[in-house]
């Protein structure tokens, strides 16, 4: 909708918001005049009770705070109810149309008048409380400018989300010493360029290759615990360790965890060893 229609519709809102004032007048004017109010204060009156309907609409549009605006809303929706009622016993009551009707008199029913004249007295006071509060609620009111609307929420999303559990670190990347590759001989009787005569036609001569040296020093974890051993010094301290094994205790699980090897060497192990047991026993039977 365009500025020009926009405008129209709000003009037209006040104008039977003007008419709706008008009629609501009448009757509160009235029933201010039989509980007592003298000609200016019943004039006057009307404004008390839907004027504040006006402020608490007006307040319920300006402010933003949820509490504000629930209370700004109940103002809103007392006084209107408040106005509803006055505005029915005015139609129940003709005499209040001709002020024939006795002073403080609006129902027939005692406790009903009771009520409704206390309704009708103390809306006055009310308008003043809650105007004032309204009006002061308000005037200290700050909107929140929509970078700052944003940057709250996303705090509040953050403060509602539960702290996240600090992940374990990695453990460190063990250090692997790296092998040294031989230097490749190079023959040095030919001249550069003339193959040897070992060497086929159309074959490369290969580069010399620089040993790669470990940079830095090896931590003591990553060292080997034990000397590298040979097949023959393995074998001897196999057949150490296993002397006073039964047959059915020579497995290789076992004799890998005897001699701490790995377990392609203790399968080898443990074949050689019953072989040999296998042996001495054909040697006694047949000695026997």
């Amino acid at each position: 909708m365009n500025r020009g229609g926009k405008t129209l519709l709000v003009l037209a809102l006040v104008a039977v918001v003007g008419m709706a004032f008008r009629v609501s007048w009448n009757a509160l004017r009235d029933v201010a005049r039989a509980v007592g109010a003298d000609s200016t204060a019943a004039t006057l009156y009307p404004f008390v009770v839907d004027g504040l309907m006006a402020l608490a609409l007006v307040a319920t549009l300006v402010l933003t705070d949820r509490a504000d605006k629930r209370f700004a809303l109940r103002v809103l929706a007392a006084y209107t109810v408040a106005s509803l009622v006055l505005n029915y016993v005015h139609g129940l009551v003709p005499e209040l149309h001709g002020r024939s009707v006795d002073w403080g008199r609006l129902a027939d029913w005692d406790p009903a008048n009771w009520m409704l004249v206390l309704l009708a007295t103390s809306l006055p006071v009310g308008s003043i409380y809650f105007g004032s509060d309204l009006v002061a609620k308000v005037l200290h009111h700050r909107p929140t400018p929509p970078a700052d609307a944003e940057k709250s929420d996303q705090i509040d999303v953050n403060r509602s989300m539960p702290d996240l559990v600090e992940s374990t670190p990695e453990p460190p990347v063990p250090l692997v010493e790296l092998p040294v590759i031989e230097p490749v001989a190079v023959d040095l009787q030919h001249p550069i360029g003339e193959p040897a005569e070992s060497t086929p036609v159309g074959a490369v001569a290969a580069e010399s290759v620089r040993p790669v040296r470990a940079t830095g020093r090896v931590p003591d974890a990553a060292r080997n615990a034990r000397p590298t051993r040979t097949a023959e010094e393995l074998l001897n301290e196999a057949r150490s360790v296993t002397a006073d094994w039964p047959d059915t205790d020579l497995t290789a699980e076992r004799i890998r965890k005897a001699v701490r090897t790995s377990a392609e060497k203790a399968r080898t192990l443990r074949d050689t060893l019953r072989a040999e047991r296998a042996a001495d026993r054909e040697a006694v039977d047949s000695a026997a």
